[in-house]
């Protein structure tokens, strides 16, 4: 449970249907087993104690009893059991029937929500014998015991407050505004769906979309245990279905019919970045919600965070379809984006500073597919190269043959000459190959870049990513700066991505030559070649400066996107690179990435315009509010 990482579960005991005596002696061991598994949360289905098919039996007052002595006996032995279960009862109160969950934990019943709609059509036919919830909360007495009793109950952990926990039965679920909504607007950050859902053709559909649907909109964790076989076939079938989601999507699952798996799923979620995500985003701000809170107490304990894999990409998706159609779609936000602006602007080109490196690269086929959307001549697009110092001619050669294989006009300005005048206007010397001697270059090419575009009417691209920016490894009014930024949404890693998905898309069109060359800026080391070369060799790589752009951005998502504490982003790390990255390397760049982050702000706080084309941005019209002087301190020391 450290870091708001909680184990969540959900059980399909073997039922005896209207045995409760039977079925106890079935919930207990697994409830057993899930908390010395470690979950915090175990989920079971609905009125797992009597069954959901026991029709008019459950007007037997042999049933009922039976069925209230189960809830007590189970109850009593969870007794030293660190863990919340609920579990599904008939239970009678003033004359009426309702169905019920029961939330329990070490020894006790918290409090008993009824269920609040009653389906009057489909198997099992409930409206014969359950009545509605009542609109009123009370308690119940059971075993000498008052208990609450209503629906709005809350679960709050005093110890981890970010485990809160409501319930919602069954068809309670698809209302057009079920009890999760308000429960989540109240500070729940788990919904227990107690289901008694029979299996038909769409049944797996229709539960996969509600699941992941309210798990993402409410942004909670959704645990969802449906009836098993045990339940009568006499009109309808039964599979035991287990979904846990987690903000919008499906972590764990076990699919209806699975005889031969263990009793319960079990899944890690991270209920803190939920709660971040509704702070961030304020989508339960200005609204009311009428609870009760009930608070229970766990043990402070670490979680692992296995089986629920931590993703080292987490702006990448793994499945290759999702993966290609994310890119496609990336392309089509920037070449869009930038179509607009060059007409807002009534520009009449474009142009690119083109190095050889990916982050220009994938800005000059942006530009080429904003001028093929606008019906315009790619020739009108000027492609610059600016060689110096550091340049290399495998860097110099690769800009020049992509230019000429999209079709713009290439040109090369070398600018050795122009920095060493400089130099000797400011009184640096050549020798000196400190920031200055860097910077120099940056701002020259800068410098040539704008009065380009001036003298054609043009808009300068600019090619900086979302990494850099976030690094400030970026030159102050250098390669800063442009008149729009189409990669300033886009991390490194996703950089990569989406070149390769070009380089693909040119081999499938029979453009081997785009497609080698883009293969081979692929291959070459990110650099900014202000440093001289070695032997015709890149002297200078930015990842030995640093540090690893596959840890930079995964820092940068848990930083920004989840706001997590530095601790945290450390025992994520490890976990996610594990094999690839020591400790002490996580550490080390972790450290860079938090001092860099807060002593840039600066140059992101007067970013030129640029599309934002994922969750995280740095623009400061919206994306991103930061000051400048902020002090890193409390990151730092952790």
């Amino acid at each position: 449970m450290k870091d708001g990482i909680f184990t969540l579960a959900a059980g399909v005991p073997a039922l005896h249907l209207a045995n409760p005596a039977a079925n106890a002696a079935q919930i207990i061991p697994l409830i057993r087993e899930a908390a010395e598994a470690g979950c915090a949360v175990l989920v079971l289905p609905e009125l797992c104690i009597t069954g959901c098919t026991c029709g008019d039996l459950f007007f037997q007052s042999a049933l009922m009893q039976a069925a209230e002595k189960a809830l007590a006996d189970i109850a009593a032995a969870t007794a030293g059991m660190p863990m919340l279960t609920f579990a599904g009862v008939p239970l009678i109160r003033e004359g009426k029937l309702y169905n019920c969950a029961a939330a329990i934990t070490d020894g006790k019943i918290l409090g008993i929500v009824p269920k609040s709609f009653i389906p009057r059509i489909g198997a099992p036919a409930q409206s014969r014998c359950f009545s509605p919830a009542p609109a009123a909360r009370s308690v119940i007495t059971l075993g000498g015991e008052e208990i609450p009793f209503g629906t709005g109950l809350l679960f709050r952990c005093a110890a981890m407050p970010d485990l809160t926990v409501g319930a919602e039965i069954g068809e309670d679920a698809f209302l057009p505004v079920p009890p999760s909504v308000r429960l989540c607007a109240a500070g729940a950050s788990v919904i227990a769906h107690l289901n008694g859902m029979p299996e038909t053709v769409t049944t797996e559909r229709k539960l996969k979309e509600l699941v992941s649907f309210r798990s993402g909109n409410l942004a909670c964790a959704y645990v969802s245990a449906d009836a098993g076989m045990g339940e009568s076939s006499t009109d309808a079938v039964f599979g035991g279905r287990v979904l846990i989601a987690e903000g919008g999507r499906i972590i764990a699952e076990k699919a209806a019919f699975e005889r031969e798996s263990a009793a319960f799923t079990a899944v890690s979620a991270d209920l803190s970045a939920l709660l971040a995500e509704r702070r961030r985003t304020g989508i339960f701000d200005g609204t009311e919600a009428d609870a009760q809170e009930i608070v229970f107490d766990l043990p402070l304990r670490k979680t692992d965070i296995l089986p629920h894999p931590v993703p080292a990409l987490p702006f990448i998706p793994a499945d290759p379809e999702k993966r290609a159609a994310r890119c496609a779609r990336i392309l089509e936000i920037q070449s869009h984006g930038l179509a607009r602006r060059l007409t807002a602007a009534h520009a009449g080109g474009a142009v690119v500073a083109i190095s050889g490196g990916l982050d220009s690269c994938l800005a000059l086929l942006v530009t080429a597919r904003s001028f093929d959307v606008l019906g315009w001549d790619r020739t009108k697009i000027t492609t610059v190269t600016m060689p110096c110092y550091g340049t290399t001619s495998r860097t110099k050669s690769n800009a020049q043959t992509l230019s000429e294989e999209l079709g713009t006009s290439f040109r090369e300005i070398p600018i050795a000459e122009a920095v060493g005048i400089h130099f000797r206007d400011i009184g640096h010397d050549p020798e000196d190959h400190s920031v200055v001697y860097e910077n120099s270059q940056a701002r020259e090419r800068t410098q040539i870049i704008m009065d380009l575009a001036n003298a054609t009417n043009a808009l300068v691209i600019g090619t900086g990513d979302l990494s850099e920016l976030a690094l400030g490894w970026a030159t102050y009014n250098g390669d800063h700066m442009s008149n729009y930024g189409v990669n300033a949404g886009i991390p490194k890693t996703l950089i990569r991505c989406v070149v390769e998905h070009c380089a693909a898309e040119a081999a499938e069109c029979g453009q081997d030559a785009l497609a080698a060359v883009l293969g081979d800026i692929l291959d070459t080391p990110v650099s900014p070649e202000l440093l001289p070369a070695k032997d015709g060799e890149i002297a200078q790589k930015t990842e030995d400066i640093v540090g690893p752009y596959e840890l930079h951005d995964f820092f940068l998502y848990c930083l920004v996107r989840r706001g997590y504490t530095p601790e945290k982003i450390f025992r994520l790390a490890c976990a996610a690179f594990a094999g690839r990255f020591d400790e002490a390397a996580v550490e080390k760049w972790l450290k860079t990435f938090c001092r860099r982050f807060f002593i840039q702000q600066f140059k992101r706080s007067c970013l030129p315009d640029g599309p934002k084309v994922g969750s995280v941005g740095f623009s400061p019209r919206g994306d991103w509010a930061m000051p400048s002087d902020a002090d890193a301190g409390a990151w730092r020391m952790e």
